[in-house]
């Protein structure tokens, strides 16, 4: 079974005072989920928002599919509050907890939520092959995790590759710089759950952009299922 294009824009380029309203456009303009970035100040340098802000929106929009991207130094410290926040796919870093990953992906799942592993651009990718049947989404970071608006890190490429090539059936997302003039390499390379912020939020026509990032992913999944044929 071939694996589902995605696209998840990241509402950290919106306006944060309207943010119900934003997310309900992204939506209605075709995202097929919503990758929300939390960050704590500490795992990066940068603090935005916690389980609260995530609770409000999950009562405004009742039925999107809700990704938090964890980058905090205790992953397992915001499980249940964001459980209880109506997160659907906890994607925390293995860096800071790599003694513990699969202690943490089980809480994840207790929680009643599907588990994402995210990666750093200094982080070796062979690493997940002791955690990933524990894992739903490998996230490969392709800038450095803490700030938008950075450049895409095309050296990222490989990790996408080696995933692609050993986990066929594996959700494997990209973050980072992501959008109409790099789609195309993770596409190529194996990606199909894509997040992009700042080209998707502050696109003219979000609706276009989507379509072609979505329709990038489709080229090359399809492809791919017609040659495993």
């Amino acid at each position: 079974m071939p694996v589902e294009a995605k696209v998840g824009p990241s509402i950290l380029n919106a306006d944060l005072s309207d943010l119900a309203q934003e997310s309900q456009n992204l939506l209605n303009n075709g995202a097929d989920y919503l990758h929300l970035d939390v960050m704590d100040g500490h795992f990066v340098p940068n603090l935005t928002f916690g389980h609260t802000l995530v609770k409000c929106l999950r009562n405004k929009i009742k039925k999107a599919h809700f990704e938090t991207h964890m980058m905090v130094s205790r992953p397992q410290q915001w499980i249940e509050p964001m459980a209880d926040a109506g997160v659907n796919l906890y994607t925390f870093h293995i860096e800071p907890v790599m003694d513990e990953v699969n202690d943490v992906c089980r809480k994840v799942r207790e929680s009643g939520m599907k588990v994402g592993l995210a990666l750093k651009p200094g982080t070796d990718v062979t690493v997940v092959q002791k955690y990933v049947d524990s894992a739903d989404l490998i996230l490969v970071m392709t800038v450095e995790p803490g700030f938008g608006g950075q450049s895409f890190m095309s050296n990222m490429m490989p990790k996408v590759e080696w995933l692609r090539e050993n986990y066929p059936n594996l959700d494997i997302e990209v973050d980072g710089g992501v959008g109409p003039k790099t789609i195309e390499a993770c596409a190529k390379a194996g990606a199909n759950m894509i997040v992009s912020g700042t080209a998707v939020i502050q696109a003219p026509n979000q609706r276009d952009v989507i379509n072609l990032l979505k329709s990038s992913v489709q080229k090359y999944t399809n492809k791919a299922c017609t040659h495993a044929n």
